[in-house]
């Protein structure tokens, strides 16, 4: 008799590590060399942590054995809480930061206290798909809320507004954007919060890529525009400061709280259930968040992530056929294809031909919940003159696409 995955599973991917990675990883058993550009890791592209981070880690293993409290180490709570005044939202206490495996385990457990079978969540097309197989896991239905390509990517107030019905718990805002790029502007914030507000919904606000922006564009807790909501705010180590592999994470709760005590409740409950996140990972916290942000060097100016990022945009826009939206913030391009001129019906297809044909792995846009096959997310993680070389074999491999 065979064994069954759990009918929770059903509408739960991730294929930024999907069966287009399994092709690439048999083609590298073959002897291949894969240029992976689907997933943004910053490590393995020569961007390193802060030496000083690594440095307080090491000198605080000796005494990381042991549990710690359920919602993290008082150092790195207090730190994080310090950064919510800078971030201008008010009345954080540190028993309402709770830190976590990376967000994508917090993401998770926020779904799981929530969500009964049937409610739904507003989530952004394109999103992260964890957001989406979070609430799936949770027993819930992501309701996908359109953003505009042609307005910088911002979302679509009117599709939100659609969506909306008696079963809508929740709206997660993504911001800066993976996969588009996008930076939202205070007054988008703003209507967003109105809409959760006329309608009592609870906020999610993933703001992992926070200090990754470009072209003095600034960015907005969207926490700090609204106290009369509740408001939980993701960010974590991954990005700023190129530790995903420590997979520390935090959530700050904000706002309404005394209209949510059950359910935070319940979130406490389920960061006890796992005794504790990582550890030794957590001494990183406080030095990463107080001291010199190197990130600011990469992301302005000359820096090295700002030029891949253009060297991204304008060679993916010099490809007949495609185009692209310049990023404002984050590690990612989100390019579309004219899927007439390539006869284009299957995205995965797409990607796992261009993997075949120029050993480049990317994701294709319908894995991001977009509802066309008529995108793909790229990374402009690798090194200047690298990835001129990847855009340039993309730009070979389209020359001469027809999907058959």
């Amino acid at each position: 008799m065979e064994i069954l995955k759990s009918n929770k599973l059903a509408n739960v991917f991730y294929d930024i590590r999907g069966p287009v990675l399994d092709a690439a990883k048999r083609m590298e058993e073959e002897g291949h060399r894969i240029l992976k550009l689907n997933i943004g890791n910053p490590k393995p592209f020569g961007l390193d942590a802060p030496e000083e981070i690594i440095q307080d880690v090491i000198y605080n293993l000796p005494d990381s054995e042991g549990y710690c409290d359920s919602k993290g180490l008082f150092s790195a709570r207090k730190a994080i809480m310090q950064y919510t005044q800078q971030k201008n939202i008010q009345n954080v206490g540190i028993e309402d930061i709770i830190i976590g495996n990376g967000v994508s385990e917090l993401i998770v457990m926020c779904m799981q206290g929530l969500l009964n079978n049937g409610d739904e969540v507003l989530v952004p097309a394109p999103d992260y798909p964890l957001w989406t197989g979070g609430v799936s896991l949770g027993g819930g239905k992501a309701v996908h809320y359109l953003c505009d390509e042609q307005s910088d990517w911002y979302p679509d107030m009117d599709d939100i507004r659609s969506k909306v019905t008696d079963r809508t718990r929740a709206m997660v805002i993504i911001n800066p954007n993976n996969p588009t790029g996008a930076v939202y502007p205070d007054e988008v914030l703003k209507e967003m919060l109105e809409i959760a507000r006329e309608n009592d919904l609870i906020v999610f606000s993933d703001e992992i890529y926070d200090k990754i922006l470009f072209d003095g564009v600034t960015h907005t807790s969207t926490a700090s525009l609204a106290d009369d909501l509740l408001i939980i705010t993701f960010n974590g180590l991954s990005k700023n400061y190129r530790l995903a592999g420590f997979r520390s994470g935090w959530m700050i709760i904000s706002g309404a709280k005394h209209k949510a005590r059950d359910y935070i409740q319940g979130l406490e409950m389920l960061a006890t259930m796992r005794l504790c996140a990582n550890v030794p990972s957590m001494h990183a916290i406080q030095t990463a968040l107080g001291g010199y942000q190197s990130i600011f060097d990469l992301v302005n100016g000359d820096g090295r992530i700002v030029q891949q990022r253009d060297i991204a945009y304008e060679m993916l826009n010099d490809i007949p056929g495609v185009s692209c939206v310049k990023p404002k913030g984050a590690l990612y391009c989100f390019p579309k294809v004219d899927t007439k001129k390539f006869n284009i019906r299957n995205d995965e297809r797409m990607v796992l031909d261009l993997l075949e044909q120029q050993k480049i792995l990317l994701v294709h846009g319908t894995a991001f919940n977009w509802p066309d096959p008529d995108h793909f997310r790229v990374v402009f993680l690798p090194r200047p003159e690298d990835l001129t070389a990847a855009m340039q074999r993309m730009k070979q491999f389209f020359e001469g696409y027809h999907q058959l």
